[in-house]
């Protein structure tokens, strides 16, 4: 099977490793790029909690006093897996999506409405993660240490093997992700891959996306099940 991955490298590597083992051939192409904001740092000790909801959340952090014990709510197992590299011990992961991250914070001990909450997070949000916990009474601050930009280009290397050897599933993350791989699709006449690839898709929104420019396959999958679906 043809599988195209949209993901950046350092997210992705794992999973292609996974499938080319299994005997797919693999073909990647990002659909963003992600860069440091070059926010402030900020003292860990100012914070009761920190608020991860991607990896490059923690790959981004600028620290002034790196308190590995602090206790950290991360959105999926992936993150926290992150976390743990990174030297975090205090971590405890979500089901995989910013709703479910809300709501292990809402019912953990760790916490209360006094404790002061970090939340960090990229320029680019689904989920009004800030605001929802703010509505419950928490202290929150937002800190956006990451950017996201989209990747709209193809070279002719690429165009050819898509051409060539057009992608059975293909997988998307994000909305911006999304947003990207549509436009490449459209300006680069490969609108073949509306009929023939299926877009495996993180969230119903994601999925939304695909239905509203006439994507004919489009699944659905919970965050972990990527290779359940094969």
């Amino acid at each position: 099977m043809n599988i195209l991955i949209t993901r950046p490298l350092i997210d992705a590597e794992d999973m292609m490793q996974k499938l080319f083992s299994s005997g797919h051939k693999i073909f990647h192409l990002p659909t963003l790029k992600i860069t440091s904001s070059n926010a402030s740092s900020i003292n860990s000790d100012d914070y009761d909690a920190f608020i991860f909801t991607s990896a490059n959340a923690i790959r981004h952090l600028n620290l002034k006093n790196n308190n590995k014990k602090i206790q950290c709510f991360c959105v999926g197992t992936m993150t926290e897996k992150i976390a743990r590299q990174n030297g975090f011990t205090n971590t405890i992961s979500a089901g995989g999506t910013v709703n479910a991250l809300k709501n292990l914070i809402l019912i953990s001990d760790k916490v209360n409405k006094k404790s002061k909450l970090a939340y960090f997070c990229g320029d680019h949000i689904s989920y009004d993660l800030e605001g929802e916990l703010k509505k419950e009474g928490f202290q929150i601050d937002k800190i956006i240490n990451y950017q996201s930009t989209k990747i709209t280009e193809l070279n002719n290397e690429n165009k050819n093997l898509l051409d060539q050897y057009p992608p059975d599933l293909v997988y998307i993350y994000s909305l911006r992700s999304a947003e990207s791989f549509i436009d490449i699709v459209k300006n680069y006449s490969l609108t073949q891959l509306m009929t023939h690839s299926k877009v495996m898709c993180i969230s119903e929104k994601i999925a939304k996306a695909f239905k509203l420019v006439g994507w004919n396959k489009i699944e659905v999958f919970n965050p972990g099940e990527e290779l359940l679906r094969i």
